[in-house]
């Protein structure tokens, strides 16, 4: 009788052991047979991992995440490389929405094909203004400022309003002039309305430009000045500010088609760069109600509803949107010679660029932003505009703290940084660089006309800026450039076109690996938004937001990176793109 209760106990242990070994933890999501690049601190390799409740919970081998997890999905990655999400850290994601139902000029070669695809809109357009964006004079044969005549002819009674590929210059037409009630002499800090001389000559050899200046002008004599119809920085205002504001659905719609292209090239955070409080608000509904999927860190504009509001009632923070930085300009763009410089154009000795707000104001600024607990995020083109937002910054991070941590630990940033004194490298030990290697290969072909060869030894210097700091935020600065956060790795990685030109590389010492380009598009950009505790990288305890490429991109023919599919994207655990 002993014998066989002594048989039950080890039967029933035995088949305990065999019970617990079998139990597996129940997850939502496991994704084996892949080649993870964790980018954790290590930039370590796995081959699968477990998700629950749209969070990593463990990074392994196949064998160990097999044995210990049993899920609702499975995803056989088949050997494919799987990465963090992408992080774009500066875009204009609502803006870019918005101008998919506009007019397109990217790529015109000429303003002749400008027109021609107004013309082409506004057959279709029911809206009471015709607007664009994508023109860029240095792609033309005519590298020159169009002006507005043609389109007035067009176009006499509808207002016209196309903004060049960066935003920081546009044309408009007479009706748009008038609606925003530009004259010759109108006057606007920080911008400029480009006035056209007219002469006998030039006023009288097109019949319909003397009978429409007659309108205008009583008794002309010549010669006389009127607006050309460029407007640039803060002139640009003057009339997007009477521009009809787009309604509720027109803005979730905008916001709904930026995510879905988005989300298909593997951007799963993205960092609005400007916003006014009514859009960061639709944003969040849309978040709230599961239609918002993608994550933004929303930076507000500089504006006194702004800044009364958010320094009011503080930082906002969800899982899926962040409002904790403010967005400022310092200057405009090289493109149009807005930039900020501490010596002229090389191609125009009589300009130097401007500043588009005061120093007062900046200085002032930072303090408020500082007292509250927000991040400021500058736009900073040229290398005076660089020296000058560098020096209130630290000034003000070093006065203001108490307990004396680095000024880099603020994460205050620069956005762009593209022409940086090389005696002030040295500032960006306390200042995060958000830039944009895209604008490099985008600009390469007329930059140094503008700038001449020495600044162009520290203009889109990404690598030295690395070196300074310890990190860079890589972004797109969609849609001034293409969403696709692929042609930002190519670009960063190889400095060359999408055509491989030049063979060598653009100022290839300022080429980054693509460890770091991969950090800079992952982890640092977590690290810069305040947010690398959450995401950036597969790893335990963060939002399983990840990836997968077609393509190794660390370890692929450096040609093959742009053409790179993205396979699917996840965010929280969830497929929200499959190809």
């Amino acid at each position: 009788m002993k014998l066989y209760i002594k048989l039950c106990v080890v039967s029933a242990l035995v088949v305990n052991l065999f019970s617990s070994c079998s139990y597996k933890q129940q997850v939502d999501l496991i994704v084996s047979n892949a080649i993870v690049y964790t980018v954790d601190s290590s930039l370590s390799n796995a081959e699968s991992f477990a998700v629950k409740d749209g969070k990593f919970i463990e990074v392994g081998s196949n064998d160990a995440i097999q044995k210990k997890y049993e899920a609702k999905e499975t995803v056989d990655a088949k050997g494919k490389a799987v990465y963090p999400g992408f992080i774009d850290s500066h875009c204009h994601f609502y803006g870019y929405g918005k101008g998919l139902v506009e007019v397109n000029l990217v790529g015109t070669k000429s303003f002749d094909e400008v027109i021609e695809r107004v013309k082409e809109y506004s057959k279709t357009n029911k809206s009471e203004w015709i607007i664009g964006r994508g023109w860029d004079q240095n792609d033309w044969e005519i590298k020159e400022f169009p002006n507005r005549y043609k389109l007035d002819k067009l176009f006499p009674n509808t207002p016209v309003f196309l903004q060049r590929i960066d935003g920081h210059a546009a044309l408009v037409n007479r009706e748009a002039l008038k609606r925003a009630e530009i004259m010759a002499d109108t006057k606007v800090k920080g911008g400029v309305i480009q006035i056209d001389l007219i002469t006998e000559e030039n006023g009288g050899e097109d019949d319909w430009l003397k009978e429409e200046l007659n309108k205008e002008i009583r008794n002309i004599k010549y010669p006389f000045s009127m607006p050309s119809g460029i407007l640039i920085d803060n002139a640009v205002d003057l009339v997007k500010d009477k521009i009809t504001k787009p309604t509720t659905s027109e803005v979730k719609n905008a916001l709904l088609a930026a995510q879905q292209n988005c989300l298909a090239v593997g951007l799963t955070t993205v960092d609005d760069a400007g916003l006014e409080k009514n859009i960061v608000d639709e944003m969040d509904a849309l978040q709230k109600v599961g239609e918002l999927k993608i994550r933004v860190y929303a930076m507000l504009s500089d504006n006194k509803e702004n800044l009364d509001y958010y320094l009011q009632n503080g930082i906002y923070k969800t899982d899926r949107l962040n409002v904790r930085s403010f967005k400022f300009y310092a200057d405009g763009s090289l493109g149009s010679r807005g930039a900020c410089m501490l010596s002229p154009y090389t191609d125009k000795p009589e300009q130097q660029g401007f500043l588009l707000s005061t120093p007062e104001h900046f200085k002032e600024s930072a303090k408020k932003v500082f007292d509250k607990g927000f991040q400021m995020n500058t736009h900073c083109i040229g290398d005076s505009a660089v020296r000058l937002i560098s020096t209130i910054y630290l000034n003000t991070l070093i006065s203001n703290s108490t307990a004396s941590p680095a000024p880099l630990s603020y994460r205050w940033r620069i956005e762009h940084a593209q022409v940086v004194n090389e005696n002030d490298l040295k500032f960006f030990s306390g200042i995060i660089p958000s830039v944009q290697p895209t604008h490099a290969t985008s600009d390469m072909y007329w930059a140094e006309d503008r700038i001449g060869v020495e600044r162009m030894r520290y203009a889109y210097a990404y690598n030295d800026l690395l070196k300074s700091t310890g990190m860079v935020a890589l972004g797109t600065d969609f849609p001034v450039e293409n969403i696709n956060p692929l042609y930002t790795f190519y670009a960063a990685v190889a400095r060359m076109d999408l055509n491989g030109f030049p063979g060598n590389g653009f100022n290839k010492e300022n080429a980054l690996s693509r460890e770091n380009t991969l950090k800079g598009m992952t982890i640092w950009g977590a690290y810069a938004n305040f947010e690398e505790k959450e995401k950036g990288s597969i790893e335990a305890g963060k939002f399983a937001d990840f990836i997968i490429l077609e393509n190794d991109i660390m370890k692929c023919d450096i040609d093959k990176l742009p053409a790179t599919k993205v396979i699917s994207t996840y965010v929280n655990g969830e497929c929200v793109y499959h190809n």
